[in-house]
């Protein structure tokens, strides 16, 4: 059993991924959740554990709230909650807001947001100085999508994620005096194969040349922002969303 246990959503890939091999790392026992490629979660699971750190994997949909209840328990069984990063997410092909369909708005919002929402919600259950626990710290997965909108490609996406943004605002204020900070980051490009997942797989190497700093962001990088938002060194941030975009999300 551990007092510092961490979930990471969508922990098998990416940024997720990163993530979890910094915080086991860093000491924390890591829940490595994934949707469907257990194999891969088991790869990072096991690297963690060959480097002498603690981890463990759960199948899990954030879409469902029965399956998010079951990452909640397997966490249980590890100790103590100190950790939720909010990483699992998902994206679709790009398509203009009219020719959208409502199984891919709900699908959207029903993972990116309301996954989110539910994850944020058991976090809180178990960190709550209010209600029995010793504090903790939730982290959220926004995008400078939302400060960008995505027209013509993703707006629904931006939109999920521009809710991410006022919901941490919003947790943050309601749970300062509860020994629970919520905080976000807010990723650029990003070289990992979520483009690929939304039909996009020459995405990043295409819009590089338009990037300020002429290159993607890797998902170590966003890791290491998530690492710190988590730690003490970041004690007095809460309701805070980091960009870690390369300059991309303050562009106009």
């Amino acid at each position: 059993m551990s007092d510092r246990v961490m979930i990471v959503t969508g922990g098998s890939r990416g940024i997720g991924a990163a993530t979890a091999r910094l915080a086991g790392a860093a000491g924390y026992a890591v829940l490595v959740n994934y949707a469907a490629n257990a194999e891969a979660a088991g790869a990072v699971a096991a690297e963690i554990r060959a480097a002498g750190g603690q981890a463990e994997t759960v199948r899990g949909d954030v879409g469902s709230e029965a399956d998010i209840l079951g990452i909640f328990e397997a966490a249980d069984r590890m100790g103590r909650l100190a950790v939720l990063v909010n990483n699992a997410g998902v994206v679709d092909q790009p398509s203009a807001v009219a020719d959208m369909d409502l199984a891919r708005l709900e699908r959207m919002f029903r993972i990116n947001t309301i996954g989110s929402f539910l994850c944020a919600r058991e976090a809180v259950r178990r960190m709550s100085t209010a209600r029995g626990g010793e504090g903790g710290v939730i982290v959220n997965l926004s995008s400078a999508a939302a400060k960008l909108g995505s027209p013509g490609q993703f707006v629904d996406y931006a939109s999920a994620k521009g809710a991410i943004d006022t919901f941490t605002v919003g947790l943050a204020k309601e749970v300062a005096a509860e020994g629970v900070r919520v905080c976000a980051v807010r990723p650029g490009i990003i070289e990992t194969d979520i483009h690929a997942s939304g039909g996009q797989p020459d995405r990043v190497a295409t819009m590089t040349p338009d990037l300020p700093m002429r290159r993607p962001g890797s998902a170590e990088e966003v890791a290491r922002a998530i690492l710190w938002l988590a730690s003490d060194e970041a004690s007095y941030s809460t309701g805070a969303i980091l960009d870690v975009s390369g300059a991309r999300a303050i562009l106009p």
